[in-house]
């Protein structure tokens, strides 16, 4: 095939990967017009539709912009703190203004202290080397905090592009559609304002005459958890209402498994109630640690599921990892999963969790 662009954000057609940058269709490159089957979607039906680089490819994207004034816009998974902040992205942006936006804040449990959550973010960018503006929660399929953002983009731009950037699976599409809708108040903007990008997989969507939002394509990050996992399995794990909190009373010496994805050892320290907040559909099994070893080779991915099958041939081997509880009310996070709130102070547990998924300690949010 001869070498084919997009008219639409110029990047190279290709007929192979619908996942990746290019792709259209085999059948879409006799019309007059050709369009990736990102763009496609964008100018007749209003969608914008992410797909994912590797960081390589991002940085060499976004390098002709590095230089150039904006403001970016950088869209996490609050379920996945660790997996969606791109840690690289002051190299990749040069020295722009951050804005930091946690999603899905609509499926945190009613407790949670927002300002706890805020705090926290805003030292796990610090944590990343990533100096932010400000921090937001919101929820792109809600709604929630939408309009306040906005007003905080608008007057934060100062009359220039703005860049969102994020890694795979946090909402990244669903965001910039509702932020559209929010700063229009126009459903079909996108489609009555289309116009081409230049540079190649962004889309440009018009903000005024002089200023465009610009879609950048989603960072494939090995750390996410997102990537381990089979289709059917993702929507057992990610939650798709607000998570209701579930306790067990352990003695140590016990083990909670979630599914077969992550487990947690209570070694040493008085009986308490360990509060566990994951996927209402995650299923949460308790043993004695003596039975843990066995009980996970003889029935992961029956008893202990997920994982299936298609994720078992994905997903890195479990490996462990020594919490000491210091202080009271701490959350061990796993990225991608969920966190188990420990009460007690002079606690000791072992966590297990997929090799290249690390897991954290925090302190609790609810």
């Amino acid at each position: 095939m001869e070498d084919l662009y997009c008219q639409g954000c110029g990047t190279a057609i290709q007929t192979t990967t619908p996942d990746e940058v290019g792709f259209t269709p085999k059948s879409a490159l006799n019309k007059e017009t050709i369009l990736c089957q990102r763009c496609f979607k964008l100018k007749h039906y209003n969608e914008i539709q992410d797909i994912s680089v590797t960081d390589d490819d991002f940085l060499k994207m976004v390098s002709q912009i590095r230089d150039v004034e904006g403001l970016v816009v950088h869209l996490i998974d609050i379920f996945d703190v660790n997996g969606s902040m791109i840690q690289s992205l002051a190299r990749i942006i040069g020295d722009k203004p951050i804005i930091l936006v946690g999603n899905k804040v609509d499926l945190l449990p009613k407790s949670t202290n927002k300002q706890k959550l805020i705090n926290w973010l805003k030292k796990s960018a610090k944590d990343a080397g990533i100096k932010v503006k400000d921090v937001f929660l919101i929820s792109s399929i809600k709604g929630h905090g939408i309009e306040e953002l906005t007003e905080a983009i608008d007057s934060t731009r100062n009359n220039q592009d703005v860049y969102v950037v994020g890694t795979t699976n946090v909402g990244k599409s669903t965001f910039i559609n509702r932020l559209i809708q929010q700063t229009s108040g126009d459903k079909n903007v996108i489609t009555t304002s289309y116009f081409p990008g230049t540079t190649l997989g962004f889309i440009e969507i018009p903000l005024d005459d002089n200023s465009v939002l610009i879609d950048t394509p989603g960072i494939v990050n090995k750390q996410q958890m997102v990537h381990y996992v089979s289709k059917s399995d993702l929507k057992i794990i990610t939650p798709s209402k607000e998570i209701k909190p579930r306790v067990f009373q352990l003695n140590n010496q016990q083990t909670l498994f979630f599914g077969g994805l992550g487990r947690i050892d209570f070694l040493k320290g008085d009986k308490q109630s360990f509060v566990c907040y994951f996927s209402n559909h995650l299923s949460i099994h308790r043993t004695k640690l003596d039975n843990a070893d066995k009980l996970y080779d003889d029935h992961v991915g029956e008893l202990l599921s997920p994982p299936d099958e298609v994720t078992r041939e994905k997903l890195p081997e479990l490996v462990q990892s020594t919490f000491r509880i210091k202080e009271e009310k701490m959350d061990i996070v796993f990225p991608g999963l969920g966190w188990v709130m420990i009460p007690e102070v002079n606690t000791t547990v072992v966590v297990h969790s997929p090799k290249t998924v690390a897991v954290s300690i925090r302190p609790s949010l609810i």
